[in-house]
């Protein structure tokens, strides 16, 4: 319910400032074609106030309202009520009469399609319909040149209302396309590419170091007894763990490396543009700094983590390929006393990096 109220107040806000335009200066351009007809002191009134009050009232109406949308619609029920009373009221003068009829039908086609387009039809047959009874029917065929003036605000300035907040709507509908790509591609826990989106990239980097002969390091990365972690210490502090890690890969990495949670305890990144011997420095940097940080509401949590890398080689075929290799030394890792960094078996350190990785 509240999220509906708040869509209708932000329904009812973007429609204020077209009503204040359309009645005040549509207002200015009825009284042009109103005054030659002679018509009593309460007609007037009602002009005034529809044209100068009613699009306040109508606002406080519908943000009032406990349904905002509801009421609005019913506004701009009103609003096409109106106008077929004034066009009928001022004997059907053929240019306040059509910018009375297309400022309805732009005003209900954009707030609510073709059905509230019928039904403000209807609405503006029926206030044509009351005019007639209490003035009878008429038709004044010709628009003075006074008349065409008092309607050039209108004509100039609706249209520009309405352009701009569909303007509006149109930005705050891309930022909001934009966030929902965001949320897509995005681990909501971590922050990080999430698997598919992750696994998109790793095609696409595959390619690109296949088609330019350039080099790359995929990284496994598992927290060590993650299981046990949560068994133990409880999902809460699970959770703080993985965003632990997700915080040390943004903290240790380059903006054009591709980090993203693979599974449950196990993330993943993609290098461009780094040997093995620099992947490894980096991952050594961060099994150590993840080793040694301590958790305030649990100081006797020690976590460790193995890790696996692989570089692209080019007699991968696809980028499966590169990814098992990566996921075999990540295995490797785990079963041979974990807290460690493995390569895959096609790939080579120095001594001296292994040694320093080896926890």
């Amino acid at each position: 319910m509240d999220n509906k109220r708040g869509k209708g107040l932000s329904f009812a806000k973007r429609i204020y400032a077209p009503r204040i335009i359309g009645s005040g200066f549509g207002g200015i351009g009825l009284m042009a074609a109103l005054y030659p007809l002679d018509r009593s002191a309460w007609v007037w009134v009602l002009l005034l106030i529809n044209a100068f009050a009613w699009p306040h009232l109508a606002y406080q109406l519908s943000s009032r309202a406990t349904y905002p949308y509801r009421a609005e619609r019913r506004n701009i029920l009103i609003d096409s009520l109106c106008g077929g009373f004034w066009a009928a009221s001022i004997q059907f003068n053929p240019l306040p009469t059509v910018i009375i009829v297309s400022m309805m039908m732009m005003h209900n086609v954009a707030a609510g399609g073709p059905k509230l387009l019928l039904r403000g039809a209807l609405a503006q047959l029926a206030g044509a319909l009351i005019a007639s009874l209490l003035f009878g029917i008429a038709f004044t065929p010709h628009t003075t040149s006074l008349q065409v003036y008092a309607c050039v605000p209108v004509l100039i300035l609706y249209p520009f209302a309405v352009g701009m907040v569909s303007y509006g709507l149109a930005i705050t509908l891309a930022e909001h396309k934009r966030t929902l790509s965001t949320l897509s591609r995005t681990d909501s826990l971590t922050g990080l590419l999430n698997h598919g989106y992750w696994k998109d990239l790793l095609q696409l980097s595959f390619l690109k170091c296949q088609e330019n002969h350039s080099t790359a390091t995929l990284v496994l990365i598992d927290i060590d007894h993650f299981k046990n972690i949560n068994d133990t210490y409880g999902h809460i502090v699970g959770d703080s763990v993985l965003r632990q890690l997700s915080k040390e890969l943004k903290n240790n990495l380059r903006a054009e490396d591709l980090a993203g949670r693979y599974g449950g305890d196990e993330f993943c990144v993609i290098l461009p543009n780094r040997s093995l011997a620099q992947t490894t420095e980096i991952m050594e940097r961060l099994r150590h700094v993840f080793a040694n940080f301590q958790y305030c509401d649990e100081p006797d949590l020690n976590v460790s983590l193995s890790i696996g890398l692989a570089t692209c080689r080019p007699e991968f075929l696809h980028a499966n390929m590169w990814l098992n290799e990566a996921d075999k030394a990540l295995y490797i890792a785990k079963n041979t006393g974990r807290n460690k960094i493995s390569v895959g078996a096609a790939d080579t350190l120095p001594e001296s990096v292994l040694s320093g990785s080896s926890g």
